[in-house]
């Protein structure tokens, strides 16, 4: 499979994971426990499989970069957190820094 598919599939179950995490009240609620465990577990192996060919230091950015402002964003229409100008700034300038490295970057791979 393609690197960036699954650094995609990485963020997506990263993400999934994390709003599973919430949704477990400190793991006493089987279903969404199990969902964070199973979307971790994925995570982190299609990000192994994704160091194979990407540099760590890029890979490490951008599916962290992205699983905060997509989290963030599930966070906000899941469990109506507020995001306030700040932190909309804030994120608008993460994806900015992640595509700087997609375009710009050498250091890639791609």
């Amino acid at each position: 499979m393609h690197p960036y598919a699954l650094l995609a599939i990485s963020i997506a179950s990263e993400v999934v994971a994390t709003a599973a995490l919430k949704s477990s009240a400190g793991f006493t609620r089987l279903a969404p426990s199990a969902l964070a465990v199973l979307g971790y577990g994925l995570a982190f192996y299609c990000l192994s499989r994704v160091l194979e060919h990407m540099s760590t230091g890029v890979v490490y950015a951008i599916w962290s970069g992205l699983g905060i402002v997509l989290i963030s964003l599930v966070g906000w229409l899941m469990y109506g957190q507020k995001l306030d100008a700040a932190a909309m700034a804030g994120m608008g300038l993460i994806v900015a820094g992640v595509l700087v490295l997609q375009l710009f970057s050498k250091s890639t791979g791609h």
